[in-house]
């Protein structure tokens, strides 16, 4: 098959989306034969050279504004794939909403439907398109993907789409050069959040947890907050330059993936209060490296972290207090987390995920040739 995908969320800064469809890619070439195209398009952005080299795919780069394309292939549905990279069999997006394609079989992929129930919380096309368009987008795809159990269920439940046509693609947990043969529990550990800024990450709460910790805890570790900040950022930010936050709490913006081991490695508890999240992809990678997590006990993150770790409602500011205060605290506690975390982690493998994205495409293929023929299910 040849197969196009699209790299855009990959193309600047690898956070959730763009880190999930880079490895699933790398992972995909490493079992398949398959010719895999990576479609880029950005005015000023080019793809790193090492791109290809990492992927094993060959990259299609055009110079179209992202916002450009995106008007036009999400309410015009041109210009067709085809027209951008000569022949394809599938066309993958990275997102909800499809690629437009003559022939090709055409895939999305979906990991939350957080943009339906928060639109006042996107902005930009995902704000403008999302929420009108993902369920007639879904319903005509000849494959969906997402990330989880609890993704699928949302994407059966909420966009009417079949259950055979879903397939769970679970991010693998990566491999560290030093981490992940042993707890990583240093009592000097930072605690770490890391993630965008984004109002569904529930920072605000996080900061109130963390201050009322401080109030009977003086000698609470740092909290660094690890990602970048979007325009919504703007109080949490302001907050912790003012007391008591000044030199306890610090933001580091985004990390690249290069540094990322260092990150973790310094940290004595992740945490992740989420409103929602379609993986969690920081909560997997914490604890692959021996790391302790508290987790919001809403979206994906039960599924993920199962007994691995603590699961708290991320509105119960005393609740999450008390998690950290016992992942920071509590050294038993938090090295059984550590254990059962690693042994956690090693269920969630890229190359697995990577057989389940091929029978996906062939599945698509064969439903874009003749849609009347019988589906089979890949709820993984």
């Amino acid at each position: 098959m040849r197969i196009l995908v699209d790299y855009r969320p990959a193309l600047r800064q690898r956070t959730g989306v763009g880190e999930y469809i880079h490895q699933l890619i790398r992972a995909y070439t490493a079992v398949n034969r398959d010719d895999v195209l990576l479609f880029t398009s950005s005015w000023k952005d080019r793809p790193p050279a090492r791109v290809e080299g990492e992927t094993g795919a060959r990259v299609i780069d055009r110079r179209i504004p992202v916002r450009v394309l995106n008007y036009l292939w999400h309410r015009h549905e041109w210009p067709p794939a085809e027209m951008l990279a000569g022949s394809i069999d599938v066309v993958h997006s990275a997102h909800p909403l499809l690629m437009p394609a003559r022939r090709a079989a055409q895939v999305v992929t979906i990991h939350d439907l957080f943009f339906l129930s928060s639109t006042h919380h996107t902005n930009a096309e995902v704000r403008r398109d999302y929420a009108a368009l993902a369920a007639a987008h879904a319903m005509r795809a000849d494959a969906v993907i997402t990330s989880t159990q609890y993704g699928r269920s949302q994407v059966v439940d909420r966009l009417g789409v079949e259950p055979e046509r879903i397939y769970v693609c679970p991010p693998g947990a990566p491999t560290w050069r030093t981490l992940g043969r042993a707890p990583n529990v240093a009592a000097d550990g930072c605690i770490l959040f890391v993630g965008t800024l984004e109002p569904r990450k529930n920072v605000g709460t996080l900061l109130d947890a963390y201050e009322r910790l401080l109030g009977h805890r003086p000698s609470l570790p740092r909290l660094i907050l690890a990602g970048r900040a979007t325009a919504a950022a703007g109080d949490w930010l302001r907050r912790i330059e003012r007391a008591p936050f000044a030199g306890r709490v610090t933001h580091l913006g985004y990390v690249p993936d290069q540094q990322r081991e260092d990150l973790y490695h310094s940290a004595r508890v992740l945490v992740m209060p989420s409103l929602d999240e379609g993986f969690g992809l920081p909560a997997l990678e914490a604890m692959s490296a021996g790391v302790p997590v508290v987790v919001s006990s809403r979206g994906s993150l039960p599924e993920v972290v199962n007994d691995a770790g603590a699961q708290v409602d991320p509105m119960d500011v005393n609740g999450l207090a008390d998690a950290l205060e016992r992942a920071v605290f509590d050294q038993a506690w938090a090295t059984r987390a550590a254990h059962a975390g690693l042994a956690r982690a090693r269920m969630f493998t890229w190359t697995e995920s990577a057989r389940t994205l091929h029978r996906a495409y062939l599945d698509a293929v064969t439903r874009r040739r003749d849609p009347v023929l019988p589906k089979r299910s890949e709820g993984g």
